[in-house]
Protein backbone atom coordinates (compact mmCIF):
# COMPACT_ATOMS: atom_id res chain seq x y z
CA UNK A 1 0.00 0.00 0.00
CA UNK A 2 2.86 2.39 0.81
CA UNK A 3 4.42 1.74 -2.61
CA UNK A 4 1.11 2.50 -4.36
CA UNK A 5 0.78 5.72 -2.37
CA UNK A 6 4.31 6.83 -3.28
CA UNK A 7 3.69 6.08 -6.96
CA UNK A 8 0.45 8.09 -6.87
CA UNK A 9 2.27 11.10 -5.35
CA UNK A 10 5.00 10.83 -7.99
CA UNK A 11 2.34 10.85 -10.71
CA UNK A 12 0.68 13.82 -9.01
CA UNK A 13 3.88 15.84 -8.99
CA UNK A 14 4.28 15.22 -12.71
CA UNK A 15 0.71 16.40 -13.32
CA UNK A 16 1.23 19.53 -11.19
CA UNK A 17 3.80 20.77 -13.71
CA UNK A 18 0.80 21.66 -15.89
CA UNK A 19 -0.16 24.44 -13.44
CA UNK A 20 0.59 28.05 -14.42
CA UNK A 21 0.87 30.71 -11.68
CA UNK A 22 2.01 33.64 -13.80
CA UNK A 23 5.27 35.51 -13.29
CA UNK A 24 4.71 36.02 -9.57
CA UNK A 25 5.79 32.49 -8.67
CA UNK A 26 7.54 32.23 -5.30
CA UNK A 27 8.74 28.64 -5.63
CA UNK A 28 9.88 26.57 -8.56
CA UNK A 29 7.67 23.77 -9.92
CA UNK A 30 7.94 20.44 -8.06
CA UNK A 31 11.01 18.48 -9.06
CA UNK A 32 10.50 14.82 -9.94
CA UNK A 33 13.54 12.70 -8.96
CA UNK A 34 15.82 11.42 -11.68
CA UNK A 35 16.38 7.75 -12.39
CA UNK A 36 19.53 7.88 -10.23
CA UNK A 37 17.36 8.79 -7.22
CA UNK A 38 14.73 6.10 -7.76
CA UNK A 39 15.98 3.59 -5.13
CA UNK A 40 14.83 5.87 -2.31
CA UNK A 41 11.75 7.20 -4.05
CA UNK A 42 9.17 5.39 -1.86
CA UNK A 43 10.42 7.05 1.30
CA UNK A 44 10.89 10.32 -0.57
CA UNK A 45 7.17 10.57 -1.36
CA UNK A 46 5.83 9.41 2.00
CA UNK A 47 4.44 12.26 4.18
CA UNK A 48 6.82 13.55 6.86
CA UNK A 49 4.32 16.11 8.18
CA UNK A 50 0.52 16.42 8.03
CA UNK A 51 -0.36 16.68 4.33
CA UNK A 52 -3.40 17.02 2.07
CA UNK A 53 -3.59 15.68 -1.48
CA UNK A 54 -6.01 16.18 -4.37
CA UNK A 55 -7.15 12.77 -5.63
CA UNK A 56 -7.02 13.01 -9.44
CA UNK A 57 -8.64 10.18 -11.43
CA UNK A 58 -9.05 12.38 -14.55
CA UNK A 59 -5.97 14.48 -15.47
CA UNK A 60 -8.07 16.83 -17.64
CA UNK A 61 -9.39 18.60 -14.50
CA UNK A 62 -5.89 19.70 -13.44
CA UNK A 63 -5.47 23.48 -13.84
CA UNK A 64 -5.02 26.66 -11.79
CA UNK A 65 -8.56 27.67 -10.66
CA UNK A 66 -7.54 31.36 -10.66
CA UNK A 67 -5.59 31.55 -13.91
CA UNK A 68 -6.96 29.07 -16.46
CA UNK A 69 -4.35 28.28 -19.06
CA UNK A 70 -4.02 26.30 -22.24
CA UNK A 71 -3.55 22.65 -21.32
CA UNK A 72 -2.48 20.00 -23.82
CA UNK A 73 -5.13 17.30 -24.10
CA UNK A 74 -4.48 14.27 -21.93
CA UNK A 75 -5.79 10.89 -23.03
CA UNK A 76 -7.05 8.30 -20.58
CA UNK A 77 -7.45 8.33 -16.80
CA UNK A 78 -5.16 7.83 -13.84
CA UNK A 79 -5.59 4.31 -12.49
CA UNK A 80 -5.01 4.34 -9.61
CA UNK A 81 -5.73 8.08 -9.16
CA UNK A 82 -2.76 10.44 -8.88
CA UNK A 83 -2.20 12.43 -5.67
CA UNK A 84 -1.22 16.11 -6.03
CA UNK A 85 0.07 17.63 -2.75
CA UNK A 86 -2.04 20.68 -1.88
CA UNK A 87 -0.46 24.02 -1.04
CA UNK A 88 -0.63 24.98 2.65
CA UNK A 89 -1.48 28.54 3.70
CA UNK A 90 -0.97 28.34 7.47
CA UNK A 91 -0.12 25.84 10.19
CA UNK A 92 -0.19 25.73 13.98
CA UNK A 93 1.27 22.94 16.12
CA UNK A 94 -0.02 22.62 19.68
CA UNK A 95 1.60 19.99 21.93
CA UNK A 96 0.76 19.11 25.54
CA UNK A 97 3.19 16.71 27.24
CA UNK A 98 1.95 14.82 30.30
CA UNK A 99 4.42 12.39 31.89
CA UNK A 100 5.51 10.15 28.97
CA UNK A 101 2.66 11.01 26.56
CA UNK A 102 2.30 13.93 24.15
CA UNK A 103 -1.10 15.07 22.89
CA UNK A 104 -0.58 16.73 19.52
CA UNK A 105 -2.96 19.03 17.66
CA UNK A 106 -2.31 20.50 14.23
CA UNK A 107 -4.47 23.30 12.82
CA UNK A 108 -3.84 23.95 9.14
CA UNK A 109 -5.30 25.61 6.06
CA UNK A 110 -4.88 24.05 2.63
CA UNK A 111 -6.21 25.04 -0.80
CA UNK A 112 -7.25 22.93 -3.77
CA UNK A 113 -4.97 24.94 -6.04
CA UNK A 114 -4.70 22.35 -8.80
CA UNK A 115 -8.28 21.68 -9.96
CA UNK A 116 -10.44 23.81 -12.26
CA UNK A 117 -12.98 25.98 -10.45
CA UNK A 118 -15.82 24.20 -12.25
CA UNK A 119 -14.63 20.73 -11.22
CA UNK A 120 -14.25 18.86 -7.94
CA UNK A 121 -12.14 16.05 -6.51
CA UNK A 122 -11.72 14.01 -3.35
CA UNK A 123 -9.01 15.14 -0.93
CA UNK A 124 -6.81 12.73 1.01
CA UNK A 125 -5.47 13.67 4.46
CA UNK A 126 -2.24 11.93 5.55
CA UNK A 127 -1.14 12.10 9.19
CA UNK A 128 2.30 10.78 10.14
CA UNK A 129 2.57 10.30 13.91
CA UNK A 130 5.51 9.89 16.25
CA UNK A 131 6.45 6.95 18.46
CA UNK A 132 3.46 4.71 19.31
CA UNK A 133 1.10 7.23 17.70
CA UNK A 134 -2.67 6.90 18.07
CA UNK A 135 -5.14 8.99 16.07
CA UNK A 136 -7.67 10.81 18.27
CA UNK A 137 -9.73 12.88 15.84
CA UNK A 138 -10.01 14.78 12.56
CA UNK A 139 -12.22 17.81 11.79
CA UNK A 140 -12.55 19.47 8.39
CA UNK A 141 -14.42 22.61 7.35
CA UNK A 142 -14.78 23.61 3.71
CA UNK A 143 -17.25 26.10 2.21
CA UNK A 144 -20.57 25.37 3.93
CA UNK A 145 -19.74 21.77 4.80
CA UNK A 146 -17.97 20.16 7.73
CA UNK A 147 -16.70 16.67 8.47
CA UNK A 148 -15.46 15.01 11.66
CA UNK A 149 -14.53 11.59 12.97
CA UNK A 150 -16.37 10.09 15.92
CA UNK A 151 -16.21 7.10 18.24
CA UNK A 152 -18.61 4.27 17.50
CA UNK A 153 -20.18 1.78 19.85
CA UNK A 154 -18.89 -1.79 19.78
CA UNK A 155 -22.25 -3.05 18.54
CA UNK A 156 -21.97 -0.73 15.51
CA UNK A 157 -18.40 -1.72 14.64
CA UNK A 158 -19.22 -4.65 12.37
CA UNK A 159 -21.84 -2.67 10.44
CA UNK A 160 -19.49 0.29 9.93
CA UNK A 161 -16.60 -1.93 8.85
CA UNK A 162 -18.78 -3.55 6.20
CA UNK A 163 -19.82 -0.16 4.83
CA UNK A 164 -16.29 1.29 4.90
CA UNK A 165 -14.14 1.12 1.78
CA UNK A 166 -10.33 0.73 1.93
CA UNK A 167 -9.83 3.73 -0.38
CA UNK A 168 -11.59 5.99 2.14
CA UNK A 169 -8.81 5.71 4.68
CA UNK A 170 -6.70 3.52 6.92
CA UNK A 171 -3.08 3.04 7.87
CA UNK A 172 -0.44 3.23 5.12
CA UNK A 173 2.10 2.21 7.73
CA UNK A 174 1.67 1.67 11.49
CA UNK A 175 2.43 5.37 12.06
CA UNK A 176 0.76 6.97 9.00
CA UNK A 177 -3.04 7.36 8.98
CA UNK A 178 -5.02 8.51 5.94
CA UNK A 179 -8.60 9.74 5.52
CA UNK A 180 -10.46 10.82 2.37
CA UNK A 181 -12.85 13.81 2.21
CA UNK A 182 -15.25 13.56 -0.77
CA UNK A 183 -15.93 16.01 -3.58
CA UNK A 184 -14.18 19.29 -2.82
CA UNK A 185 -14.52 22.05 -5.43
CA UNK A 186 -11.45 23.39 -7.17
CA UNK A 187 -10.11 26.55 -5.53
CA UNK A 188 -11.68 25.71 -2.14
CA UNK A 189 -9.90 26.31 1.16
CA UNK A 190 -9.93 23.50 3.72
CA UNK A 191 -9.57 24.25 7.42
CA UNK A 192 -8.34 21.07 9.11
CA UNK A 193 -7.83 20.09 12.76
CA UNK A 194 -5.85 16.93 13.47
CA UNK A 195 -5.44 15.36 16.91
CA UNK A 196 -3.28 12.42 17.93
CA UNK A 197 -1.21 11.13 20.84
CA UNK A 198 2.31 9.72 20.84
CA UNK A 199 4.92 8.59 23.33
CA UNK A 200 7.97 10.48 24.51
CA UNK A 201 11.13 8.41 24.49
CA UNK A 202 13.10 8.14 27.75
CA UNK A 203 16.80 7.37 28.10
CA UNK A 204 19.28 8.09 30.90
CA UNK A 205 16.96 10.49 32.69
CA UNK A 206 16.06 12.48 29.55
CA UNK A 207 12.66 12.71 27.85
CA UNK A 208 12.62 13.35 24.09
CA UNK A 209 9.72 14.45 21.90
CA UNK A 210 9.77 14.24 18.11
CA UNK A 211 6.74 15.36 16.08
CA UNK A 212 6.69 14.92 12.27
CA UNK A 213 6.81 18.49 10.98
CA UNK A 214 8.98 18.37 7.87
CA UNK A 215 7.08 19.90 4.94
CA UNK A 216 8.31 19.52 1.34
CA UNK A 217 9.02 22.71 -0.57
CA UNK A 218 6.20 22.15 -3.05
CA UNK A 219 3.45 22.71 -0.42
CA UNK A 220 4.58 26.35 -0.08
CA UNK A 221 2.07 28.64 -1.91
CA UNK A 222 3.46 29.64 -5.29
CA UNK A 223 2.23 33.25 -5.02
CA UNK A 224 4.65 35.56 -3.20
CA UNK A 225 2.04 37.92 -1.74
CA UNK A 226 0.30 35.24 0.32
CA UNK A 227 1.44 35.61 3.98
CA UNK A 228 2.69 32.39 5.57
CA UNK A 229 2.48 32.14 9.37
CA UNK A 230 3.93 29.23 11.33
CA UNK A 231 3.09 28.81 15.01
CA UNK A 232 4.11 26.29 17.72
CA UNK A 233 2.79 26.03 21.28
CA UNK A 234 4.34 23.58 23.76
CA UNK A 235 3.25 22.78 27.31
CA UNK A 236 5.14 20.34 29.52
CA UNK A 237 3.65 18.87 32.70
CA UNK A 238 6.07 16.41 34.30
CA UNK A 239 3.60 15.48 37.03
CA UNK A 240 6.06 16.41 39.77
CA UNK A 241 6.82 19.52 41.76
CA UNK A 242 10.50 19.35 40.85
CA UNK A 243 12.53 21.42 38.40
CA UNK A 244 12.49 20.66 34.67
CA UNK A 245 15.73 21.27 32.80
CA UNK A 246 15.47 21.94 29.04
CA UNK A 247 18.13 20.25 26.92
CA UNK A 248 17.53 20.67 23.17
CA UNK A 249 14.95 22.14 20.79
CA UNK A 250 14.66 22.19 17.00
CA UNK A 251 12.83 25.53 16.73
CA UNK A 252 13.53 28.89 18.45
CA UNK A 253 11.03 28.65 21.33
CA UNK A 254 10.19 31.53 23.66
CA UNK A 255 9.49 30.62 27.27
CA UNK A 256 6.04 31.79 28.39
CA UNK A 257 5.93 30.40 31.93
CA UNK A 258 7.87 28.27 34.38
CA UNK A 259 6.38 26.59 37.44
CA UNK A 260 7.44 23.64 39.53
CA UNK A 261 7.13 20.66 37.21
CA UNK A 262 5.58 22.72 34.38
CA UNK A 263 6.86 24.70 31.40
CA UNK A 264 5.23 26.65 28.56
CA UNK A 265 6.78 27.77 25.26
CA UNK A 266 5.72 29.39 22.01
CA UNK A 267 7.12 30.12 18.58
CA UNK A 268 5.47 32.27 15.91
CA UNK A 269 6.91 33.64 12.72
CA UNK A 270 6.15 34.82 9.20
CA UNK A 271 8.13 32.43 6.99
CA UNK A 272 9.16 32.19 3.37
CA UNK A 273 9.00 28.39 3.46
CA UNK A 274 7.41 25.97 5.88
CA UNK A 275 9.36 24.05 8.48
CA UNK A 276 11.86 21.64 6.94
CA UNK A 277 12.67 19.97 10.29
CA UNK A 278 10.67 17.77 12.62
CA UNK A 279 9.73 19.51 15.86
CA UNK A 280 11.90 18.04 18.60
CA UNK A 281 12.32 18.93 22.25
CA UNK A 282 14.08 17.20 25.14
CA UNK A 283 14.23 17.79 28.90
CA UNK A 284 15.18 16.14 32.17
CA UNK A 285 13.17 15.80 35.37
CA UNK A 286 14.71 15.33 38.81
CA UNK A 287 18.14 14.51 37.40
CA UNK A 288 19.57 13.22 40.69
CA UNK A 289 16.59 11.96 42.69
CA UNK A 290 14.03 9.20 42.43
CA UNK A 291 10.53 10.66 42.25
CA UNK A 292 7.15 8.94 42.01
CA UNK A 293 3.49 9.59 42.58
CA UNK A 294 -0.06 8.97 41.46
CA UNK A 295 -2.39 11.21 39.43
CA UNK A 296 -6.19 10.99 39.68
CA UNK A 297 -8.54 12.33 37.00
CA UNK A 298 -12.32 12.47 36.93
CA UNK A 299 -14.03 12.60 33.51
CA UNK A 300 -15.64 15.85 32.30
CA UNK A 301 -19.34 16.15 33.06
CA UNK A 302 -20.52 15.60 29.46
CA UNK A 303 -17.96 12.94 28.50
CA UNK A 304 -19.50 9.69 27.23
CA UNK A 305 -16.89 7.70 29.14
CA UNK A 306 -17.55 8.41 32.83
CA UNK A 307 -14.89 6.08 34.23
CA UNK A 308 -12.39 7.46 36.74
CA UNK A 309 -8.74 7.35 35.65
CA UNK A 310 -5.42 7.15 37.47
CA UNK A 311 -1.77 7.06 36.48
CA UNK A 312 1.18 5.87 38.56
CA UNK A 313 4.57 7.27 37.56
CA UNK A 314 8.15 6.78 38.69
CA UNK A 315 11.30 8.62 37.61
CA UNK A 316 14.41 6.61 38.52
CA UNK A 317 16.77 9.57 38.43
CA UNK A 318 20.38 9.37 37.22
CA UNK A 319 22.43 8.81 40.37
CA UNK A 320 24.16 5.53 39.66
CA UNK A 321 25.91 5.46 43.04
CA UNK A 322 22.65 5.30 45.01
CA UNK A 323 22.25 2.16 47.10
CA UNK A 324 19.69 -0.19 45.56
CA UNK A 325 16.96 -1.40 47.91
CA UNK A 326 16.20 -5.06 48.44
CA UNK A 327 13.32 -6.25 46.26
CA UNK A 328 10.57 -8.84 46.70
CA UNK A 329 8.97 -9.46 43.32
CA UNK A 330 6.25 -11.77 42.02
CA UNK A 331 6.11 -12.18 38.25
CA UNK A 332 2.63 -12.93 36.89
CA UNK A 333 2.73 -14.47 33.40
CA UNK A 334 -0.24 -14.83 31.04
CA UNK A 335 0.00 -18.25 29.33
CA UNK A 336 -3.52 -18.35 27.83
CA UNK A 337 -4.10 -19.54 24.27
CA UNK A 338 -3.75 -16.02 22.87
CA UNK A 339 -0.05 -16.05 23.84
CA UNK A 340 0.89 -18.89 21.47
CA UNK A 341 3.98 -18.50 19.32
CA UNK A 342 6.14 -15.39 19.31
CA UNK A 343 4.36 -13.51 22.17
CA UNK A 344 5.09 -16.31 24.63
CA UNK A 345 8.66 -16.81 23.39
CA UNK A 346 9.34 -13.10 23.80
CA UNK A 347 7.81 -13.24 27.28
CA UNK A 348 10.04 -16.16 28.29
CA UNK A 349 13.15 -14.33 27.07
CA UNK A 350 12.19 -11.13 28.90
CA UNK A 351 11.38 -13.01 32.12
CA UNK A 352 14.72 -14.85 32.03
CA UNK A 353 16.52 -11.54 31.47
CA UNK A 354 14.70 -9.98 34.45
CA UNK A 355 15.63 -12.90 36.73
CA UNK A 356 19.27 -12.65 35.67
CA UNK A 357 19.39 -9.00 36.81
CA UNK A 358 18.10 -9.68 40.33
CA UNK A 359 20.52 -9.35 43.23
CA UNK A 360 21.15 -12.52 45.31
CA UNK A 361 19.57 -10.74 48.30
CA UNK A 362 16.34 -10.12 46.37
CA UNK A 363 13.51 -12.63 46.52
CA UNK A 364 11.08 -13.67 43.81
CA UNK A 365 8.36 -16.04 42.72
CA UNK A 366 6.59 -16.77 39.43
CA UNK A 367 2.87 -17.37 38.90
CA UNK A 368 1.74 -18.47 35.44
CA UNK A 369 -1.97 -18.29 34.74
CA UNK A 370 -4.52 -19.25 32.10
CA UNK A 371 -7.70 -20.94 33.27
CA UNK A 372 -5.55 -22.36 36.08
CA UNK A 373 -2.51 -21.13 38.01
CA UNK A 374 1.00 -22.62 38.22
CA UNK A 375 3.48 -21.59 40.95
CA UNK A 376 7.22 -21.85 40.64
CA UNK A 377 7.49 -22.14 44.43
CA UNK A 378 5.11 -22.26 47.38
CA UNK A 379 7.11 -19.44 49.01
CA UNK A 380 9.38 -16.56 48.00
CA UNK A 381 12.84 -17.66 46.81
CA UNK A 382 16.11 -15.80 47.25
CA UNK A 383 17.53 -14.91 43.82
CA UNK A 384 20.63 -17.06 44.15
CA UNK A 385 22.36 -18.44 41.08
CA UNK A 386 20.90 -21.88 41.76
CA UNK A 387 17.35 -20.57 42.25
CA UNK A 388 17.50 -18.53 39.04
CA UNK A 389 18.71 -21.58 37.12
CA UNK A 390 15.85 -23.67 38.52
CA UNK A 391 13.39 -20.93 37.61
CA UNK A 392 14.74 -20.76 34.05
CA UNK A 393 14.27 -24.53 33.68
CA UNK A 394 10.76 -24.26 35.17
CA UNK A 395 9.89 -21.54 32.67
CA UNK A 396 10.93 -23.75 29.75
CA UNK A 397 8.84 -26.70 30.95
CA UNK A 398 5.71 -25.04 32.34
CA UNK A 399 5.04 -21.94 30.23
CA UNK A 400 2.84 -23.48 27.52
CA UNK A 401 0.15 -21.31 25.92
CA UNK A 402 -3.31 -22.87 26.17
CA UNK A 403 -6.72 -22.31 27.73
CA UNK A 404 -8.66 -19.21 28.74
CA UNK A 405 -7.56 -16.18 30.77
CA UNK A 406 -8.44 -15.83 34.46
CA UNK A 407 -6.30 -13.24 36.25
CA UNK A 408 -8.40 -13.27 39.43
CA UNK A 409 -6.96 -16.59 40.65
CA UNK A 410 -3.30 -15.47 40.67
CA UNK A 411 -4.23 -12.11 42.20
CA UNK A 412 -5.90 -13.83 45.16
CA UNK A 413 -2.72 -15.84 45.74
CA UNK A 414 -0.63 -12.67 46.17
CA UNK A 415 -3.21 -10.40 47.82
CA UNK A 416 -1.81 -11.10 51.30
CA UNK A 417 1.69 -9.92 50.33
CA UNK A 418 1.05 -6.20 50.74
CA UNK A 419 4.78 -5.36 50.67
CA UNK A 420 5.56 -7.04 47.35
CA UNK A 421 6.26 -5.52 43.94
CA UNK A 422 3.89 -7.18 41.45
CA UNK A 423 5.02 -7.32 37.82
CA UNK A 424 2.56 -8.58 35.19
CA UNK A 425 4.24 -10.05 32.12
CA UNK A 426 1.69 -10.41 29.26
CA UNK A 427 4.05 -9.69 26.36
CA UNK A 428 7.49 -8.16 26.78
CA UNK A 429 8.97 -8.15 23.29
CA UNK A 430 10.30 -4.62 23.75
CA UNK A 431 10.72 -4.62 27.53
CA UNK A 432 13.98 -4.08 29.40
CA UNK A 433 14.65 -4.43 33.10
CA UNK A 434 17.06 -2.24 35.06
CA UNK A 435 16.76 -3.22 38.69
Amino acid sequence: MANDFATAVEDGLKLSKRLYFGKDRAVSPPRVPTSMEKPGSVNMYMPKAPMLYAVIPDPKIVDNPDIPSYQPHVHGRCDPPALIPLQMNGVELDVDCYLDTAFVRVFGSWRVHCVMGSKSCDCCIAIPMGEEGSILGVEVEVSSKSYCTRLIALEDKERVEKAARPENGGFLKPHIFTLTIPQIDGGSFLSVKLHWSQKLSYCDGEFSLNVPFKFPEYVTPAIKKIPKKEKILLNVNAGTGTEILCKTTSHPLKQLRREAGKLGFSYESEVLKWSSNDFSFSYTVSPSHMVGGILLQSPPLHDIDQREMFSVYFYPGSQQSRKVFRKDIIFMVDISGSMQGKPLEDTKNALSAALAKLDPKDSFNIIAFSGETYLFSTSMELATKEAVERATQWIGVNLIAEGSTDILLPLTKVSFHSDLVLVEVPDLEFASFNF
